[in-house]
């Protein structure tokens, strides 16, 4: 065999692989561990996007930067943010299971018109919307008890976490209504700062009873690195879009892939010009020291500027890999800048 032929085998396995990874994560994937599973529950598995488990990442990356950032401007102990990591994964786990499962019974017509989403489980027939719901039903109540966890009395947990299941419950119409719901999806995740940081026992806000004389309080720094999670959101669920682009046009779903097209790149850079300034600005506000600028400002501005660079929105392959490594780069980059300014003040 030819030195030609084999790098032009080894490129249809690695265009192979992505594209099985790209259908994999729209719900089909019977790889892996599943393989090991009895059929009954692997659209099940596959409806709560547990393999690979990207979704639940992007959801608790927030709520880590919320809880390290509360555990820096308070100076909590190690035994704390640990504990309180712990129980934020078992709520994101919960969490992260119902919103997909729940944006896949609200989904399943538009799925059925999109060729990498058509195989997931409702559309194919594996499992009814019915059961689906039940299996909803199921996660949300596990998503509830770990709200109860939280420092304040469950009437008032319940409240802190409104705007986060009003959002959710909406996100799937959101394509049909807007052309930007990366912006709902954005504002939705990043709410996971505020979590994070309500679960760690500061509140990034407070609002007085009505005609109390109290003034709304709202901490500057939070505020920032919740408007920056949102547009990182807003950045990767754009070229995310782009896998279905073709698809989405013929069947009327809207995107800023859609909205922008070709000229999708230069709103990246604008977008990721105003996450960086965000970033700064919250750093600064919460006299962040030198490791936060270096490892999560500048990790963040190299990531995403690569990946901006690099990513070609007219080939699927490109957009997947872009994203599936992209995201994982940014939420480190901030999570080890946080984890570094902690350890040092911690040390001090």
């Amino acid at each position: 065999m030819g030195p030609k032929r084999k790098h032009r085998e080894t490129t249809q396995r690695q265009v192979g692989s992505t594209k099985e990874k790209e259908v994999g994560y729209g719900g089909n994937d019977r790889s892996g561990w599943l393989v090991h599973l009895p059929d009954s529950w692997v659209p099940y598995v596959q409806l709560a996007r547990l393999s690979p488990p990207a979704g639940l990442c992007l959801i608790y990356f927030p709520h880590i930067f919320g809880i390290l950032h509360a555990a820096i401007l308070q100076k909590s102990s190690p035994s704390e943010v640990l504990r309180t990591s712990a129980v934020i994964l078992g709520g994101s786990f919960f969490v992260s299971n119902a919103i997909h499962i729940w944006n896949d019974i609200i989904d399943a017509p538009l799925d059925a018109l999109v060729e990498r989403t058509s195989r997931r489980p409702i559309p194919r027939g594996a499992i009814t919307k019915q059961a689906a719901l039940v299996f909803t039903a199921t996660q949300v109540a596990g998503a509830g008890l770990f709200l109860s966890s939280l420092p304040y009395p469950l009437s008032q947990s319940v409240l802190y976490a409104m705007p986060s299941i009003l959002l959710w419950t909406y996100y799937p119409w959101a394509k049909r209504h807007t052309s930007c719901p990366q912006l709902v999806l954005g504002s939705v995740l990043a709410w996971g700062i505020v979590v994070g940081s309500l679960a760690m026992g500061v509140e990034p806000f407070a609002v007085g009873p009505v005609g109390s004389g109290v003034k709304p309080r709202v901490d500057l720094s939070t505020s920032c690195l919740v408007a920056a999670s949102v547009i990182w959101t807003m950045i990767y669920d754009t070229v995310y879009a782009h896998l279905d682009l073709k698809d989405d046009l013929k069947a009327g779903i809207k995107s800023l892939a859609v909205l922008y097209r070709d000229e999708t790149k230069p709103l990246l850079w604008k977008l990721l010009g105003l996450m960086i300034t965000l970033l700064l600005v919250g750093g600064t506000a919460s006299d962040m020291g030198i490791l936060y600028f270096i490892i999560a400002v500048g990790g963040t501005a190299a990531s995403l500027g690569l990946l901006i660079a690099k990513v070609d929105l007219n080939d699927a392959s490109s957009c997947w890999w872009w994203f599936s490594n992209g995201f994982w780069s940014v939420g480190s980059s901030i999570t080890g800048g946080l984890i570094a300014e902690y350890l040092y003040q911690h040390t001090m």
